[in-house]
């Protein structure tokens, strides 16, 4: 068995904080999950600049990965098996800005802030992190997920609250991971993603979690077309964890609230992994939004 090691993390003005990390925007191309980047893609620069960001932006599930070291520091190696993090994406990062994930210490508490910033202390992301039961709702399930008229949505009609996504069958293969990993395409490689790990096989890393029960294609309707979407907010939650490599999984889950903005349409829903013996062994609670600029729906005289 492997060990991980957490000596990078650091406690500084009140928070553990891991390294300073420079995360690359490997999904411009589509290497980052090895398929050919779909068009309209908010990673690509000339896309994304066009809708008024710096350049093509960090997927919100990169920057998960820097989170582990810092709350097994916290937490200890059982927060791959009943712990969970759960943030809220304020400030889109671009190719290689350097950024720090960073958790209150717990004190004995189960739930703790967690933040990312920028090295210039821009916030990037914040919410909460936890392990164990809890008395008090996540970060996002303590968010009011209040509804819009339906006659608000363009993208989005007839897309309803309890709708079901996607049911399907999945494994993840431990040696497609391990060449991914030695390819670069993690920012934070734990030894565990390789190797012999406290769970048994390799287990998965939180941005390749997120791929694979985030929804799937059509389960938001026909009217979205090439529009430009973006995660605005995830949470991963471990329930009987963590994900194992070579080991057969059922995701599926449904649709919790529909919604817009003035710039976008968005849809919350739950997803959840689920073992051979019914068990669930992890969540998602997910935002995905889509720009309203870049929908022909919203052209100009529609």
């Amino acid at each position: 068995m492997t060990e991980v090691t957490t000596s990078d993390v650091r406690e500084v003005d009140g928070y553990l904080r891991g390294p300073e990390r420079t995360p690359r925007n490997r999904a411009r191309s589509g290497e980052a999950h090895g398929r050919p980047a779909r068009p309209n893609n908010i990673h690509d620069d000339a896309t994304a600049q066009n809708l008024g960001f710096r350049g093509g932006t960090i997927a919100g599930s990169v920057h998960l990965d820097q989170f582990p070291p810092v709350l097994i520091a916290a937490f200890g190696k059982r927060w791959f098996t009943e712990g969970s993090v759960s943030l809220l994406f304020r400030n889109a990062t671009v190719d290689a800005e350097p950024v720090t994930a960073m958790v209150r210490p717990p004190d004995g508490a189960s739930q703790v802030e967690a933040r990312m910033e920028r090295h210039d202390g821009m916030l990037v992301a914040e919410g909460t992190a936890s392990c164990g039961a809890l008395t008090e709702p996540t970060y996002l399930h303590g968010i009011d997920l209040r509804p819009s008229p339906p006659e608000e949505l363009r993208m989005l009609t007839g897309v309803e609250a309890g709708a079901p996504i996607s049911v399907r069958s999945f494994s993840v293969d431990s040696a497609e991971q391990r060449s991914r990993i030695e390819a670069g395409a993690i920012t934070e490689p734990l030894d565990w993603y390789v190797g012999p790990s406290p769970f048994g096989p390799p287990i998965v890393n939180p941005s390749a979690i997120v791929q694979l029960i985030r929804n799937g294609p059509g389960d938001f309707g026909r009217h979205i077309g090439d529009a430009v979407g973006l995660f605005s907010a995830i949470e991963l939650r471990f329930w009987s964890g963590p994900l194992r490599c070579d080991t057969a999984y059922e995701v599926g889950g449904e649709i919790v609230a529909v919604g817009a903005s003035p710039k976008t349409e968005y849809v919350w829903y739950d997803s959840r992994a689920t073992d051979a013996n019914g068990d669930v062994a992890v969540s998602m609670r997910m935002q995905l939004r889509w720009m309203k600029a870049s929908s022909p729906l919203y052209a100009e005289g529609r």
